[in-house]
């Protein structure tokens, strides 16, 4: 049967000749590059509680053509060693595929393409069986998880039929053999991501989820309308679930958990292992202040209001806002996009739907990023951190990072925001 993502956007090699059980409904894929640990990762997987479907897990061992020859040694050795132990745990439950892409082009090899060379191949997987309802999972090859985490997963997707993807639960360790300056440096770092997530919730952003490569899954039918993974070499995560956030009834599971590694590195521009090696350098950068969240929420509680309005009381309406959301909207063409919107809007909930479809995370960060450079500079992690537990819930006595986090993971594991 054609497929016209397959043909024209997917990537063009075909990994697996074995033919996928009839009843497949997980598929993991974890890119690796570079790494030591891969095996512990997939003995992670292989000692959880199986589903009730069969599981099977792409691994893409990958550098590009012109890789340094330390590390084609550690993926040689990475393929070789994960290779003869999927020959031993294999079965007709739970199959490894570990495949080495030694050749790819060095402008565009990446974590972002080694995704997508992944979950192209969940996609053929689950077109040969006509299952578009497939579920794709996002991993990494240094992280660990709940030994529930393949039974949450099916769970997750059952109960919510209609949801084409979700962020899942992370914790990073916060203990551990690593020097104790990195698990400072993590929890920070976590803090910070929490906040940013939370504040923007507190804000009423609709679509404030954690946007993390190792813990996120999609159904493979969200995966091929948005056209599939991207090649960045960083972010490719934050920039795909845009998109698959934009269908709607977008979920969080949080009844397992990811643990991704805190472990310092600069492989990519942004990221934990990048944030982590920062912060042993230079120390905290904080967060961003609470007066950029205020002023966020001041506008949003009063998006709706602009349906119906004309131009002249869009105009009257913007000026009501704070100066911040004043200046960044003038400078975004704001009175064209709302009139465009109103254009294909028959409904207030569709004016709503198409808005933040304009409005977006992306559109969110370059907001809070423009107060941040031009209005409001970060503050301490931990005072903006408290500051948003009074708000959210008050008279909670938490001031140093790490109770506070430890408070973030208990609110956001408790279904701060409704799924969906």
């Amino acid at each position: 049967m054609s497929n016209t993502y397959l043909e024209r956007y997917a990537y063009p090699k075909t990994l697996i000749s074995q033919r996928p059980h009839n009843d497949l409904g997980l598929i993991i894929t974890i890119p690796s590059y570079g790494e030591t640990g891969l095996l512990n990762t997939l003995q992670a997987i292989a000692s959880c509680d199986l589903p009730k479907c069969p599981v099977e897990v792409i691994v893409v061992i990958n550098e590009p053509a012109n890789a340094s020859a330390n590390i084609s040694d550690l993926n040689t050795r990475s393929f070789k060693e994960s290779t003869q132990w999927a020959e031993t745990v294999n079965s007709s439950r739970l199959q490894f595929h570990i495949h080495y892409l030694n050749d790819l082009p060095p402008k565009h090899a990446g974590v972002g393409l080694a995704r997508k060379i992944a979950m192209d191949e969940a996609v053929r997987r689950y077109e040969h069986l006509q299952k578009p309802e497939g579920v794709i999972v996002c991993f990494d090859a240094d992280c660990l998880c709940d030994s529930n985490f393949l039974t949450a997963l099916e769970y997750h997707f059952t109960r919510y039929p209609k949801t084409p993807g979700c962020s899942i639960y992370f914790e990073h360790p916060l203990n551990g053999d690593l020097p104790a300056q990195i698990y400072d440096a993590i929890i920070e770092y976590e803090l910070f991501l929490r906040y940013y997530t939370d504040a923007l919730r507190f804000a009423g952003f609709p679509m404030a989820w954690q946007t993390i490569g190792s813990s996120m899954a999609v159904r493979s039918y969200a995966y091929q309308k948005q056209g599939g993974m991207n090649r960045r070499k960083a972010g490719e995560d934050f920039y795909f679930l845009q998109r698959i956030m934009a269908l709607g009834n977008f979920t969080e599971l949080n009844t397992t958990r990811v643990i991704p590694s805190p472990r310092v590195s600069d492989r990519v521009p942004f990221g934990t292992g990048r944030a982590v090696k920062d912060w042993l350098k230079d120390g905290t950068k904080g967060a961003y202040a609470p007066d950029i969240f205020t002023g966020l929420k001041t506008f949003l509680d009063h998006v709706d209001e602009l349906y119906t309005s004309t131009a002249k009381e869009t105009e009257q309406w913007l000026k009501s806002m704070p100066q911040v959301i004043q200046h960044f909207l003038e400078t975004s063409g704001f009175s064209e996009h709302i009139r465009r919107i109103q254009k294909h809007s028959s409904s207030a909930p569709t004016f709503r739907k198409h808005f933040f479809q304009w409005f977006d995370g992306f559109a969110v960060l370059k907001y809070v990023h423009f107060a941040r450079d031009h209005y409001f500079p970060n503050v301490g992690t931990a005072a903006a951190a408290h500051w948003l537990l009074q708000q959210i819930a008050p008279n909670t006595a938490m001031n140093d990072t790490r109770s506070l986090l430890l408070g973030f993971r208990k609110l956001d594991r408790s279904g701060y925001i409704v799924d969906g």
